[in-house]
């Protein structure tokens, strides 16, 4: 198996959380978390990067057991662990309202976010079409869904983002829409795909949003270059993110896309992936580390 040269010493660690840092079961292996712990301990920064809202990504940053920052809804987002907010970048109310009319065929499969932990911090005009594909999102979030008809009757203030949800070959229709319509210029498209679950998601967010230019951002306030920063992530909307890391390493699990790039690939998600990146980053001998 082939073995790699130690990078440069490394001080900020982006991690995705989903496909990356929890494995299929929904779970962060104990070794992962042991090594985020070595690295944190080693004076190394771990920031969680995610396409999770704030509050939904919580849970797994308190696992860690240190403080630390998030970057969150895909970049739009970046605060504490104890709440306080570096950065924001929402979407303005009328290019959502726009979006809203231009895909109107998709208003099943639409949920709007907005920045605040209460009801209606999640707005929808109905389930129906959301519920087979991402029921389990649904059940931990009802006490922040509320319902509007029409949705942008909800838009009495900036949301973080539009999100849309549903099989792969629907939303492939959805990007493509998308991608031809007036708002193309004004927004940023991310979406993240699960194909075992025939799932994808397709965010839409400010113009110039993403997980790699908020890394940029807190890079920069930190005073970290580019070369001393590492990032780890498995799909689609981690891509900026591993791109402007000196130190990009993909999971074992990442989609087609990110494998194509020849970028470090790790372990999977469920062989603790984040763990061999991590130790080997620290001087660690990881011998079944690939390159692809």
């Amino acid at each position: 198996m082939l073995e790699f040269s130690v990078p440069p010493p490394i001080r900020l660690l982006a991690i995705d959380i989903d496909g990356t840092l929890l494995n299929s079961q929904f779970h962060i292996a104990q070794s992962d978390l042991d090594a985020l712990r070595r690295a944190h301990q080693s004076g190394i920064e771990v920031i969680l990067v995610t396409g999770r809202r704030h509050t939904f990504a919580l849970p797994m940053a308190r696992q860690l057991g240190f403080d630390l920052w998030l970057i969150s809804s895909n970049g739009a987002i970046t605060r504490s662990l104890a709440g306080d907010t570096f950065h924001r970048d929402l979407m303005p109310a009328e290019t959502c309202r726009t979006l809203c009319r231009s895909m109107q065929e998709f208003r099943g499969n639409m949920v709007i976010t907005f920045d605040k932990e209460s009801k209606g911090a999640l707005v929808l005009e109905r389930m129906d079409e959301l519920t087979v594909s991402i029921q389990r999102w649904l059940e931990k979030n009802m006490q922040f869904i509320e319902f509007v008809i029409p949705i942008e009757d909800s838009l009495v203030a900036d949301p973080v983002q539009a999100m849309f949800c549903g099989p792969i070959p629907r939303m492939h229709v959805a990007l493509q829409s998308l991608q031809s319509s007036e708002l193309k210029d004004c927004i940023t498209i991310v979406r993240t795909e699960y194909p075992l679950r025939d799932l994808s998601i397709v965010d839409i967010l400010n113009r110039k949003c993403s997980k790699g230019h908020a890394l940029e951002r807190w890079a920069a306030h930190r005073g970290i270059p580019r070369p001393e920063v590492m990032a780890i992530g498995d799909n689609y909307n981690d891509v900026e993110m591993l791109a402007f890391a000196g130190v990009p390493f993909i999971m074992g699990n990442a989609c087609d896309e990110l494998k194509s790039n020849g970028w470090q690939m790790t372990l999977s998600n469920d062989e603790c992936g984040v763990a061999a990146a991590v130790d080997q980053v620290l001087g660690l001998k990881v011998s079944r580390l690939q390159s692809f």
